[in-house]
């Protein structure tokens, strides 16, 4: 097994409390940008009604970036295919959260493709996740950082995570300041990172929750448990309905993989032949 990192809070504490420097927000009509007219339209490149000329186009979506401080054709952090599907862009938007469930193994699967396509992980304030649990599921371990039990602080040491690496899992240990979240938030997108959320957060990219589990490999009360099967419901502000997947988490081999489609047997209708096998109303006669 290859080793991980792991660090207490004592680690982060120092840097605690540091803004982000070398970034200054700026508005939209801020001073040195064109000011927007109707229908958001830039005074200095506005064109007649219906029609966007390529330059207006590139200019407000400049101007949205860098209000949210990302760009919004950047690439999404790989997941695994069973779960792209319930994801906005198939994939971890850098700069954004996600509100997941209580479950080890949903986290765990969420971070198995990052990690195994070079992205540092960093896990705070779940002192119980096993390493061999996240390799089974595909995790890398070589870069997977845990801090167990950050203290009161978590926030600020999630925030401090966040500086230096891109995807970053929590635990809340209590309730936060909306002041603090959004501060959060902006360094989130500041640095491209990306927060998994065990529990609920305001402004989710997508809420996942899990449901339905079964268990497969046990017989008429004897046998191995060979695998569960679980559906993933996640909901977005970018979907007009919530999305669901069934998955195996884990599989036979202890991997995560898409449950596979069981047919429902299906009744043969009566034949004309067998049709006086059908309750016959009675009727009196004469």
């Amino acid at each position: 097994m290859r080793a991980i990192v792991q660090l207490t809070a004592q680690h982060v504490h120092e840097a605690v409390g540091q803004t982000p420097t070398g970034t200054v927000p700026v508005a939209l009509g801020a001073p040195g940008t064109p000011p927007l007219g109707p229908a958001g339209m830039s005074s200095e490149g506005a064109s007649s009604p219906g029609t966007s000329s390529p330059s207006t186009v590139a200019q407000l979506r400049a101007q949205v970036e860098r209000v949210q401080g990302r760009r919004l054709d950047a690439p999404v952090l790989p997941v695994h295919p069973a779960l792209a599907s319930l994801l906005p862009g198939g994939g971890l938007r850098p700069g954004s959260a996600y509100s997941l469930p209580r479950s080890t193994s949903v986290l765990l699967a969420l971070l198995a493709q990052p990690s195994q396509s070079g992205s540092w992980c960093g896990v705070i304030g779940m002192p119980r996740l096993g390493a061999e649990a996240a390799e089974g599921l595909g995790v890398d371990l070589s870069r997977l950082v845990l801090i167990p039990d950050p203290g009161a602080r978590w926030l600020a040491v999630t925030s401090t995570v966040a500086e230096v690496l891109p995807v970053v899992a929590v635990r809340p240990s209590g309730r936060a300041a909306d002041g603090e979240i959004a501060r959060l938030a902006a360094r989130l997108r500041d640095r491209g990172a990306v927060l998994l959320v065990q529990g609920p957060w305001p402004q989710a990219e997508a809420v996942i929750e899990v449901g339905e589990p079964a268990w497969e490999g046990v017989g008429r009360g004897h046998g191995y448990l060979a695998g569960r099967a679980v559906t993933l419901m996640s909901s977005s502000r970018r979907w007009p309905r919530s999305r669901r997947a069934r998955v195996m988490l884990p599989d036979a081999e202890g991997h995560v993989s898409a449950a596979p489609e069981r047919m429902r047997p299906v009744e043969a209708l009566p034949s004309a032949e067998s049709a006086e096998s059908f309750p016959q109303r009675i009727r009196a006669v004469g």
